[in-house]
């Protein structure tokens, strides 16, 4: 039997990853098995970048944490070594960067993502990062939003134009 401060450490790490859990736009969890030490660094400085936390996780710790928010769906890809990825702004980094980094290293595997409180699959997770990113979209939008006024102005302008086209031909006319 464990003894009290080790339980208090492990409600306090249940809660902190509980938290994370609640506080979290995306979660993807990996088995990060078999890569080398230049290989998992490579993959923590560029999830870092994307403003990603990549961090090791213990199953069963995890298990009550997802239970405590409601995923309980989760529990059966907790076996085994697992990283957890977390996202509290951008609900397409996690997965975006490790299925990069999936196709770079055959060892890294996929077990499931969480995207604003819905569990994910694999498939789900490539689909996702597939997805461009958040500035794209945003632009894509506003250029959606751009082009019905330019479209106006050109119709505005096609009206003026002609108006001034046939005050001139018959202004030529008059002089002749």
């Amino acid at each position: 039997m464990p003894s009290e401060k080790i339980l208090e450490q492990k409600k306090e790490v249940v809660s902190g990853l509980s938290k994370k859990i609640k506080e979290a736009k995306a979660m993807v969890f990996a088995d990060y098995r078999g890569l080398t030490v230049e290989q998992d660094t490579e993959l923590r400085n560029a999830l870092r970048k994307a403003g990603v936390e990549y961090k090791v996780v213990k199953n069963t710790l995890t298990r009550f944490a997802a239970k405590e928010n409601g995923l309980e769906g989760l529990e059966p890809f907790l076996k085994g070594p697992t990283a957890m990825a977390v996202s509290n702004t951008d609900p397409v980094a996690p997965a975006k960067v490790l299925a990069e980094y999936v196709k770079k290293y055959e060892k890294l595997e996929l077990k499931v993502g969480v995207v604003e409180g819905k569990i994910i699959d694999e498939k789900g997770i490539n689909a996702l990062a597939e997805l461009p990113s958040r500035e794209v979209l945003i632009a894509k939008v506003l250029g959606g939003f751009n082009a019905p006024i330019s479209g106006l102005v050109n119709v505005l302008n096609g009206n003026i134009r002609g108006l001034v086209v046939a005050l001139n031909a018959i202004a030529e006319q008059k002089n002749a």
